[in-house]
Formats: C-alpha cells, structure tokens, sequence
C-alpha cells in the first residue's frame, strides 16, 4: 500500500458509516454520536488493534496489516465476502495471504453451456491460462487441448512453444505479447504460485520472444479483441472475442468466438462448422476438466 491510498481511506470510512452501533455490541458510553456508525476507536476495539493503528490505516498510511487483521476489521465492519475481497486488493498484498493451490474444475453445468455454444468456437481459461474446457468448435478452430497431457493444455505455453500456433495466427506477434501479458497480470493475483513460476521459467528457457516481453513487465486484461488467422481447413478469416468472468470462480474466464456476418470470414467459419458436423474425430465432446 502507499502513501496516500484514497481509495482504501473512502472505503474504510462509508463501512464504518454504515454500523449500527446498537448491533455491534459495544456497551453505551452516553455520548452523543454526530455521525452515523462507528468511531474509529470503536472499529479498533471490536479488531482488537490500536486506535492509533486503524486511524492510520484508514488515512491511507503506509502500512502492510497481516491477513487475520484484515479479517478482523472486516468483521468489525460486518464486510461480506465481497467487501472483505476488496478491502484486500484495495490494500495490497498482505503477510500471511496466500491463495491455496486448488485443482481447478469446470462444473457440469458449464460444459453443457459450452456445448450449446456449439456454432462458436468458445473455451474456458483458468489461472496462468491453462485451458479447462472446450467445445469441439474450439478444438477444431485452435487445436485439440484435450489430447494433449494435461500439463501441456495451456495456452501461453502452447502459443510459444508449437509451430502450430505460430502457423496459425497471422498476428502471431500480436496475440503472444497479449499472452505474455495476460499472465503478468494473472501471476500478480498470486506471485508465490509455484506451478506459475514453473511455467514462466520454461517460457522463458525456450522462447526468446516470451523471455523478451516478460521481462517488459507488462500487463493486459482480456476482455474483447480479434484475432487473424490462416485456418488449415477454413483459410484465412478474423474473429472477434469477448471474454466473461465465470460466477462463483473468477479465475474462470469464458471466451466466445464469433465472426461478421456477411463476411468472408463468417463463410470460413461455416465452413469449419461444416467439416467439424462431417468429422467425427473433430466432433467428440471431450472434456478437459
């Protein structure tokens, strides 16, 4: 956090604001309250740190306050989990926070949303890209994620290190530094991730271009775009992509591939929608997570 984190000082204030002292279970002291909610003596108090802490905090000081600290002036404030997140990213990082490493799956429900989606091309990015799920227009339009072991199925990985990616995209330049730094940015959620490190450190050993852009640090979110493509099967077309954060897991990033109709490239599509309906092999409804 630095000096003069207004953000974190506004927000601190108005949940303060918003406690009903009468339900916070503070005994009555008979005086007068001109504001409404708390008195930062009291949020400090009920978090069981200083006054002089807290009021430190909230003027935005420069101050790392470890994880249960921020559990407990969440609780003071009566946050939701939400809040409880945003007062966290609105401070930093913090001592003692650490994401725990999960195995991240895609529920049922969604495979069957991406099946649906079954005329575009659209697949599901976990954290540090990894490729959680497809539908067969994806496969067809990308590369089969799912025959590939499942450490390999990620995407960064597999637009630096195939020649099939490199093939593909004709803004190869263009979608690999948009990778680079998408992972940047993901990464920064939780620099201690050992298997994020894993995979950067092999980027970085075998393509000069990743170890390059990385070191820029740069950062990208995705969240709409094109991208320009010399198909094998369907030739030359441009998509357009909008991404969707997953409810209930934002490390969960839904992407959906569409094309312009009455163009050339919607007609590439089509044509790829038909090989895919004629192929079986392009078709299974393999899944990755």
């Amino acid at each position: 956090m630095t000096v003069g984190n207004k953000e974190l000082a506004d927000f601190l204030r108005r949940a303060r604001g918003r406690v009903d002292p009468s339900r916070a279970g503070l005994p009555a002291d008979g005086r007068v309250r001109r504001v409404p909610g708390l008195r930062r003596e009291e949020v400090a108090l009920l978090a069981g740190v200083s006054t002089d802490y807290y009021t430190r905090l909230e003027q935005g000081r420069p101050i790392t306050p470890s994880a249960g600290v921020l559990d407990a002036i969440a609780r003071a404030l009566g946050l939701d989990a939400a809040g409880r997140d945003h007062l966290g990213h609105l401070v930093g990082p913090v001592s003692g926070a650490r994401r725990v490493p999960t195995v991240q799956r895609v529920r049922p429900g969604l495979h069957r949303f991406l099946d649906a989606l079954d005329g575009n091309p659209a697949l599901i990015l976990g954290r540090r890209t990894d490729v959680l799920a497809t539908n067969r227009m994806a496969r067809a339009l990308l590369t089969d994620f799912d025959a590939l072991r499942p450490r390999e199925r990620n995407y960064a990985r597999w637009m630096f290190l195939t020649d099939e990616a490199r093939d593909l995209f004709l803004d190869w330049d263009v979608q690999a530094r948009a990778a680079v730094e998408s992972l940047r940015l993901d990464i920064g959620h939780d620099p201690g991730d050992q298997a994020a490190k894993d995979l950067v450190a092999e980027l970085a050993a075998c393509s000069p271009e990743f170890r390059r852009w990385w070191e820029e640090h740069g950062v990208y979110r995705r969240t709409f775009g094109s991208k320009h493509l010399r198909h094998p099967v369907a030739g030359e077309l441009t998509i357009d992509y909008e991404t969707f954060t997953m409810p209930g897991d934002p490390d969960q990033t839904l992407f959906v591939y569409t094309t312009e109709a009455g163009t050339a490239s919607r007609q590439a599509m089509d044509l790829l929608a038909g090989w895919v309906l004629s192929d079986g092999a392009a078709g299974r409804g393999r899944r990755t997570g």
